[in-house]
């Protein structure tokens, strides 16, 4: 199995959703290679805060879509959590999979020099994201990470700490006040693309506000957000 391929089109960056999660186990250290083994210009993840204050790899509030136990991410400690076995892509337990770290996902990154993509999952104290930040200023370089969340006052806090950086709210709906409050915050975007259409990006545009959109996995889709101007698209398996 590979990627689908939609040609090459230098104006689109293509970003790889929870890594090369369309052929290996998302939030993976497999599915991180495998993406940084092709051409995407980043690769995404989430990351939660644990009971006892690390930063694990993994998109649910709770584990048991693909764990071996459903426990709830930021209720348990790091050992019991890294503890875990995940499903494979067949669905079974036989490939040892687990929990990467923040650190772990960082390292893949430096090696490949891609571009990091990190979601800050629910919403974080401002001790927190500031010990995520010095974990990416230690582990790896921040001009290549894009830090995004659903959780708007966690890009908030991030402003506060990194003035340059490039941050992009996650969002499933397009309010009309939403361009303002991004431009006020120098804020991108990153939303369902079906949200999207040529007016929309143009006006995001025309606010000085890059377009990232999620998840799409069509070809047919994807060549019609590129005629419309996004700047990237997030994917399980096009390349």
């Amino acid at each position: 199995m590979n990627t689908i391929k939609i040609g090459e089109n230098k104006a689109v960056k293509m970003i790889a959703h929870r890594g090369l999660s369309g052929i290996e186990r998302e939030n993976t250290i497999h599915s991180f290679v495998a993406a940084c083994n092709r051409s995407y210009f980043g690769i995404e993840c989430d990351i939660h805060v644990t009971a006892d204050n690390k930063y694990l790899v993994y998109h649910d509030d709770s584990t048991g879509r693909l764990c071996d136990q459903d426990l709830v991410m930021e209720e348990n400690d790091f050992g019991t959590l890294r503890g875990l076995r995940i499903k494979g892509r067949d669905g079974d337990f036989g490939e040892a999979l687990y929990m990467p770290t923040l650190e772990e996902f960082l390292a893949v990154l430096a090696r490949y020099e891609k571009t990091g993509v990190i979601e800050l999952k629910n919403a974080m104290d401002p001790e927190n994201i500031r010990e995520v930040v010095n974990i990416c200023r230690e582990c790896y370089d921040l001009e290549k990470i894009v830090f995004i969340s659903f959780i708007f006052e966690n890009l908030v806090e991030l402003r506060k700490l990194l003035p340059e950086s490039r941050l992009q709210f996650l969002t499933c709906e397009l309010a009309e006040e939403l361009p303002g409050k991004l431009k006020e915050y120098r804020f991108d975007i990153d939303v369902e693309f079906h949200q999207l259409c040529g007016e929309n990006v143009k006006l995001f545009h025309e606010n000085g506000i890059l377009v990232n959109c999620w998840t799409c996995d069509d070809p047919g889709q994807a060549g019609q957000l590129i005629r419309w101007g996004v700047d990237f698209i997030t994917t399980n398996i096009l390349e």
